[in-house]
């Protein structure tokens, strides 16, 4: 009896959890990408420069976790092929169990990405969820041999198959265009000047002994009543840090021109890296920039060099204004390099992927 309700405990559990943290992540595939590359740059530096080989191939290693993880999810709560399964599953763990712990302990990556942008996690706060995940996932292992497959052989293929083709297009959709739902401060809705802001200003809690006894107060008591102040800690620290701490903008003098993105309506071109910048679509994007000319202003915010985006403006004719930006800033503003976002007074008013241009119409009709 207990076997049997381990057995269903675990199969919903892992197979719900790696489904829930899969799908988080399908939303936003180059968000994983993001993490990969600075895992395998983190990884060049204390294990050996090959795993710069990697960086290019992060959005496919990505994808293929994703799905990896999505599938075997699916897999584990239908029982399919489940010696095979569970294996793949206990090694997937074994390895995002090391990497958490390495993350954690040598405070390499303060992030892992487990749930993307929807549920932060410290890097302890990951390895203990691995630890626990463990547990349920050895448990299928060990018992692998005996469970039965829901469905039979040729059924449990298709499924398989079919879950794997969904995956894989929703994937490539959120690639193509931006993720299904946004998670990031920089979100449509958003005030940037808000999310620079804290939530709330810190609630002190002050530890006191007095005749022997622990005291606890948001107030500092008077020492000469005979409280004697042990120590303090911030009660809401989770609320006391903005959502947005490293936006900044700079011209080509380096001045801080940051306010004038908040000021008005302000339609900014984000493009990152002009090496790593999709140039498909950037024909539509010119002419938007022409179009708007006068009716809008326009600025692109871009992490080159000045000679490279002199360049790079030139190639591509776009009669813009560009200042500088953070890198890591671009893309988590958009997740598309190039991008569009479109702000009033601040706040996001929409943000297109450069496969969605849009047309000039469309800006004024949001601004007017």
């Amino acid at each position: 009896m207990f076997q049997k309700v381990a057995d269903q405990l675990s199969r919903f559990f892992v197979g719900g959890l790696f489904i829930f943290s899969g799908l988080i992540k399908l939303n936003d595939p180059v968000g994983t990408k993001i993490k990969l590359e600075e895992y395998f740059e983190v990884f060049a530096q204390d294990f050996g420069s090959f795993f710069h080989f990697f960086v290019s191939y992060s959005l496919e290693i990505g994808m293929f976790l994703i799905v990896l993880e999505l599938v075997l999810g699916v897999a584990v709560l239908i029982y399919y092929r489940m010696n095979f399964t569970s294996i793949i599953l206990l090694l997937l763990m074994i390895f995002f169990t090391f990497l958490t712990f390495y993350s954690a302990y040598f405070n390499k990556v303060t992030d892992c990405g487990c749930f993307g942008d929807a549920i932060k996690l410290t890097p302890w706060e990951s390895f203990t969820k691995d630890i626990i995940l463990m547990f349920p996932v050895l448990h299928l292992f060990w018992y692998r041999k005996k469970y039965q497959s829901v469905f039979y052989s040729k059924e449990g293929h298709a499924i398989i198959a079919l879950f794997t083709l969904v995956f894989l297009t929703l994937g490539i959709y959120a690639i193509r265009h931006l993720p299904f739902i946004d998670f990031r401060a920089y979100r449509i809705g958003n005030n940037i000047q808000e999310q620079m802001q804290p939530q709330e200003q810190p609630i002190i809690e002050y530890i006191f002994e007095k005749d022997g006894k622990e005291v606890s107060s948001q107030q500092f008591l008077p020492t000469n009543e005979g409280y004697v102040y042990k120590s303090s800690r911030v009660l809401n620290e989770d609320k006391t840090m903005p959502k947005i701490t490293d936006y900044a903008v700079a011209d080509g003098e380096g001045n801080d021109v940051t306010q004038q993105t908040f000021e008005g309506v302000k339609l900014l071109f984000i493009i990152g890296d002009v090496n790593k910048a999709s140039t498909t679509n950037m024909a539509d994007i010119r002419n938007l920039i022409n179009s708007l000319d006068g009716k809008v202003e326009m600025m692109v915010l871009t992490s080159s060099t000045t000679e490279q985006f002199e360049a790079f403006r030139h190639e591509h004719q776009l009669a813009a204004p560009y200042f500088f930006t953070d890198a890591t800033v671009l893309k988590t503003i958009i997740r598309s390099n190039p991008g569009i976002t479109l702000w009033k007074n601040g706040t996001v008013m929409s943000m297109w992927h450069h496969n969605d241009t849009p047309e000039p119409v469309d800006i004024l009709e949001l601004v007017k």
